[in-house]
């Protein structure tokens, strides 16, 4: 019998089929999340070393910001903190719920919300900056061009988009995007190659693209080299 519901008739269904490829986000970040006292870098109570740069030197500035997989709220409190009016969103409900603990610890105000950002709307034209660190290396291939159209039309004229991602060689997994589904697995985040941010941004300024400058923890930054430190323009 033919199954109504694995039919491709329109693109989203073709995302779909291949999504099911892959594993169901979801529980696994909130298992991931779930310890706190896992030695993952990231989990320290520290903002990116490069969105304070923006920020300290005038290239940021206090506006609307979307944050994209904010994970436990380093950088969205951060930015809330600066004067921003914030919304950020992840998939895991663990992550979250540590993120909102902080922020209430601070007295911060961030709009948190638990969601696959594939499924949500945003009003065009209406954040001065995305920000995204750590979440396009753990985006499948096919889902990429979806990802850069909602970045784009969702910042206004002139507005930032901030990133952070695997360095190819350094961290992330060696592999092409058709190696993806060939494997059905990520392999743990995408590397990406200066050239392959170049084509895939290639219709934003590039304002920086560079490794990020590593910080030894405890630090009030941020910072490892495996890392890309990347700020897009909206033309």
């Amino acid at each position: 019998m033919i199954k109504p519901s694995e039919s491709i008739f329109t693109p989203d269904d073709v995302n779909k089929m291949l999504d099911s490829l892959l594993r169901e986000a979801a529980p696994w970040w909130n298992e991931f999340y779930s310890d706190r006292e896992k030695g993952i870098p990231f989990f320290v109570n520290a903002p990116d070393e490069n969105l304070v740069q923006h920020f300290d030197n005038g290239t940021l500035f206090a506006g609307r910001v979307l944050e994209l997989g904010c994970g436990p709220g380093r950088n969205a409190i951060y930015m809330a903190q600066k004067g921003c009016e914030v919304d950020a969103v992840d998939l895991s409900q663990e992550a979250l719920n540590w993120a909102k603990e902080r922020a209430a610890s601070l007295e911060v105000e961030v709009q948190f919300q638990c969601a696959n950002i594939f499924d949500l709307t945003f009003t065009p034209n209406s954040y001065d900056l995305i920000y995204d660190s750590g979440c396009l290396h753990h985006i499948a291939p096919h889902r990429r061009i979806s990802y850069k159209d909602m970045i784009r039309q969702s910042l206004k004229p002139g507005g930032y988009f901030g990133l952070t991602c695997f360095v190819y060689g350094e961290h992330g997994a060696q592999i092409t995007d058709w190696d993806v589904y060939r494997l059905r697995s990520l392999k743990g985040g995408l590397g990406y190659t200066e050239q392959k941010l170049r084509m895939l941004f290639h219709d934003f300024e590039v304002v920086e693209l560079r490794p990020m400058v590593r910080k030894e923890q405890p630090n009030p930054l941020f910072g490892e080299s495996f890392l890309w430190a990347a700020l897009f323009q909206k033309r």
